[in-house]
C-alpha cells in the first residue's frame, strides 16, 4: 500500500465537491489548495480541518482537530488514515432555470387572466463550504452543477409565481409591458430567492430573466391587445368621442336589423339614441369652440314625453315632435306629457300641434258664371 505524497484536485468548473481517491497519508504528505478551493480532512463522517487556497506540509502542528482523533505520534512520517474532500468555490453563472408550465396570471391593467411563460437564468457559488459539505454533500463522492439545479429548480419556479405577481400589481405592470421591466424584476426576485440558497451554504450571486411573455396563440392575449386598442382610443378620441361613435354603431346594428324590431319600436330607439349622440356632440361642440365672445343662452323650451307600443319615449323638443307628426309617425291618438301637465293626453289637444292634425285641403273652385 503505497502512501501518498501529494494530495490536490484537478476538476472541471462544473464539479463543486471532489474526494480524493485514496485515504493513505502521513505526516509530511503535501497538500495543495488551488485558488477558489476549500479543502477539508475528513474522519468517521466528522469534516476536521480545514485548509484554503496554498501549500501545505501535513504536520501535526497544523491538522489538531484530526489528530485528537487520530493520535499521531510526535515526529517522523507517521501514517495514516483520512478523507480529503475539496469544495469547488468559483462562481458558477451560467445556471439555467424556465417555467414547465404557464402560469396563470390577471394583468394587474385589464383584469384579463393570462399564462405567462418565463425563463432566464442565475448564478451560484460556494460561500460557506463547511455548511453546504453538512448540508448537502453527505457521503456523496462528487457534487456537480446538475445536481443542485435539480435540487433547487422547482423551489424557485414555486416562489417565481408568486413573486411575478406580487411586482407586478404593485407596479401596475401589464403583461404586455413586463419586457421594458426585466431588469427590476430581476432584482427584485433575487433578493427574494436568496434565503433559499443561503442556508445551503451557497451564495446566489446572479438571477436574471431572459423573458416573460404570453403565448402567441393563446385567445387570452387577443382580449388583452382589444382592451389596450380600446382604452388607445379613448386616450386619444376622448371618452364622449368614443362612447358616440359606439352609440352610431349600435343605431346602424339597429336599423340593419328591422325584420325583429317594429318599425315604431325602432324609431322609438333611433330617436333616444340620436338625441342621445346629438347631446353628445353639442356639449362637446360647445365646450371645444374657441369664441372670443360667448353667445347669450339659449331660451327653454318645452321637452315631450311620448307613448309609444306601450313604452314611454323621450324627451323629445317641439321640432322632434313636429317631424314625426308630419312624417305620420306620430298620430292624434298618441300620448303624450310635458312638464306642468296633470296627466297624459292625445297629442291633437295639444295647442302648439292641434294645426298640424287639421284637414289642409284648399277651399272649393268658385262657380262659373
Amino acid at each position: 500500500m503505497a502512501l501518498i505524497d501529494v494530495v490536490k484536485c484537478e476538476v472541471n468548473d462544473k464539479e463543486f465537491v471532489y474526494k480524493f481517491p485514496s485515504d493513505d497519508l502521513k505526516i509530511g504528505t503535501q497538500l495543495v489548495v488551488y485558488p477558489g478551493q476549500t479543502a477539508f480532512f475528513v474522519k468517521g463522517g466528522k469534516l476536521c480541518d480545514e485548509f484554503t487556497a496554498g501549500t501545505y506540509t501535513i504536520k501535526t502542528e497544523n491538522i489538531p482537530i484530526l489528530n485528537k482523533l487520530i493520535n499521531l505520534p510526535f515526529g517522523g512520517n507517521s501514517p495514516f488514515k483520512a478523507d480529503v474532500w475539496f469544495v469547488n468555490q468559483i462562481n458558477k453563472l451560467d445556471m439555467k432555470w424556465g417555467t414547465p408550465q404557464a402560469i396563470q396570471l390577471e394583468d394587474p391593467k385589464y383584469g384579463i387572466i393570462v399564462p405567462v411563460r418565463a425563463f432566464g437564468q442565475y448564478g451560484i457559488k460556494i460561500s460557506n463550504p463547511k455548511v453546504f459539505m453538512e448540508t448537502l454533500i453527505g457521503n456523496m463522492t462528487s457534487f456537480n452543477a446538475e445536481k443542485i439545479n435539480e435540487y433547487f429548480k422547482g423551489r424557485i419556479i414555486a416562489q417565481l409565481s408568486n413573486l411575478i405577481t406580487e411586482k407586478m400589481v404593485c407596479e401596475k405592470i401589464s403583461i404586455l409591458e413586463i419586457n421594458a421591466h426585466l431588469m427590476m424584476m430581476s432584482d427584485y426576485c433575487q433578493t427574494q430567492l436568496v434565503q433559499n440558497f443561503s442556508k445551503y451554504g451557497i451564495e446566489l450571486v446572479d438571477f436574471t430573466f431572459m423573458s416573460i411573455n404570453v403565448p402567441q396563440d393563446d385567445p387570452s392575449l387577443k382580449k388583452l391587445k382589444d382592451a389596450i386598442d380600446k382604452a388607445a382610443q379613448i386616450k386619444i378620441v376622448g371618452k364622449d368621442v368614443y362612447q358616440m361613435d359606439r352609440s352610431f354603431d349600435v343605431m346602424e346594428k339597429a336599423a340593419s336589423n328591422e325584420g325583429t324590431m317594429g318599425g315604431v319600436a325602432n324609431m322609438g330607439m333611433g330617436l333616444g339614441m340620436g338625441i342621445s349622440a346629438g347631446n353628445q356632440m353639442g356639449s362637446m361642440l360647445s365646450q371645444n369652440m374657441n369664441t372670443t365672445i360667448a353667445p347669450p343662452p339659449l331660451p327653454q323650451t318645452s321637452v315631450y314625453y311620448i307613448v309609444v307600443d306601450g313604452q314611454q319615449q323621450g324627451p323629445f323638443d317641439q321640432n322632434a315632435i313636429t317631424s314625426y307628426i308630419n312624417t305620420g309617425q306620430i298620430n292624434s291618438e298618441t300620448l303624450v306629457w310635458k312638464q306642468g301637465m296633470p296627466s297624459w293626453t292625445h297629442i291633437s289637444t295639444l295647442m302648439e300641434f292641434a294645426q298640424l292634425f287639421q284637414n289642409n285641403c284648399p277651399p272649393p273652385i268658385p262657380p262659373t258664371i
